[in-house]
């Protein structure tokens, strides 16, 4: 994640971080990318079933009937491995999380442990019930998708209705008091939906948005050539930092983040560079415990059936299965050799990656994007938007 609100608009210092240890059970939800152990967050996709058919999907979802895989005895014995390892927060996705009837016991159970839970959703089940239900049980935060306005966001889902249905699930969050924000993934289909997501922000007060590039993968694959190119990339981001900025200039203050790709990192620092260099050396500085892409490391990810990969869109390599063997055991055994290659890829990445000036704090970017488009691991991702002059090349 790449905080555009933190780094671009002042929000935070390299002392906020430094002042806590960096270590991820004491660091705040904000901060947390910022953590030196990298202990991983968890996005458990807890179930396949979904009650919206949605284009991009990268779980391939299906009909929210069914049975699961995992049962809530498994589960529970999977949280409590989680939490003794110190995996500092359990994202329940899906799917659709909410389609499975214990969410809010597994979300209590955990944060019963000590774990920080947060969910993924599409918002259209959160009654107003069952909002009072996750407040109660301490879920931390409520990542709520959205494609953008009605028309284009229902064209997304596949489901009339499905906007005023989130729409109602925010309200009945922030009714509830429960911290609720946006998620939405930038396609061709839907970049000019942008200002509107701040729009929607502003009139509904909603606190944070995060906003996600493509990544090839599951029903997301479909849409590789709708991915935009390296201009239509560098525009939008500019445009997601302007915005941002207006919003701070008027005193109202938005988590804004930038998902996926880790040259939005150097990119925010080369425009500093132009409009404040102190303050480009303080984002160099954060950009630094960042470190950049953490999958495999500092972000992992437990499937329906218990596989374990190295993030929610990287299924097809499986290092094990929770079922079998905990988790812990999977994510520290020296014999996985991607895994453990994954936890230092600096020294695999190859041409432009390898090269560049700014692989400290990008990690070489996504690696399921880089296989999906050249079909090599370690190959450059081909969603890097910066120059070659600007990576030091020329």
């Amino acid at each position: 994640m790449i905080g555009i609100s933190k780094l671009y608009c002042d929000n935070i210092e390299p002392s906020d971080a430094l002042r806590y240890g960096r270590h991820s059970k004491k660091l705040p939800s904000h901060l947390l990318q910022f953590s030196k152990d990298k202990k991983p967050v968890v996005v458990w996709n807890m179930t396949k079933r979904c009650n919206l058919r949605c284009v991009h999907c990268y779980a391939q979802a299906v009909s929210e009937e069914g049975v699961d895989e995992i049962s809530t005895t498994r589960a529970k014995e999977i949280i409590d491995d989680l939490a003794s390892y110190g995996a500092p927060v359990l994202l329940f996705s899906g799917g659709e999380p909410l389609v499975r009837k214990d969410l809010v016991e597994l979300a209590h159970y955990a944060v019963s442990k000590g774990m920080r839970a947060v969910i993924s959703t599409n918002g259209t089940l959160i009654t107003r019930e069952k909002a009072k239900e996750l407040k109660e049980v301490g879920l931390s935060y409520v990542g709520i998708s959205l494609d953008g306005g009605e028309e284009v966001h229902d064209r997304f889902r596949k489901v009339p209705g499905s906007f005023q249905k989130a729409m109602e699930g925010v309200e009945n969050c922030q009714k509830e008091g429960l911290k609720v924000g946006l998620r939405f993934t930038i396609n061709k289909r839907n970049v000019e939906e942008v200002p509107k997501i701040f729009k929607i922000l502003e009139e509904r007060e909603i606190p944070r948005v995060c906003f996600y590039h493509l990544v090839y993968s599951g029903r997301g694959s479909e849409l590789i050539k709708e991915d935009l190119d390296h201009a239509e990339t560098r525009k939008v981001v500019d445009l997601i930092m302007d915005l941002t900025q207006e919003l701070f200039a008027r005193g109202k203050k938005k988590e804004v983040l930038t998902v996926d790709n880790h040259a939005d990192g150097p990119y925010v620092y080369l425009r500093l560079l132009k409009e404040n260099p102190a303050r480009a050396a303080e984002v160099y500085e954060l950009l630094q415990f960042n470190e950049g892409n953490n999958s495999g490391r500092g972000i992992g990810c437990i499937s329906w059936d218990g596989s374990v990969h190295a993030d929610q869109f990287w299924r097809n390599h499986t290092f094990g299965n929770v079922l079998e063997r905990p988790f812990s055991e999977i994510w520290e055994d020296p014999r996985i050799e991607l895994l453990q290659k994954l936890k230092n890829k600096k020294a695999y990445v190859k041409g432009r990656c390898a090269k560049c000036k700014y692989l400290n704090i990008c990690a070489g970017n996504f690696r399921a994007r880089a296989e999906a488009y050249y079909g090599d691991i370690w190959a450059p991702d081909p969603a890097c938007y910066l120059t070659d002059e600007e990576i030091g090349l020329k």
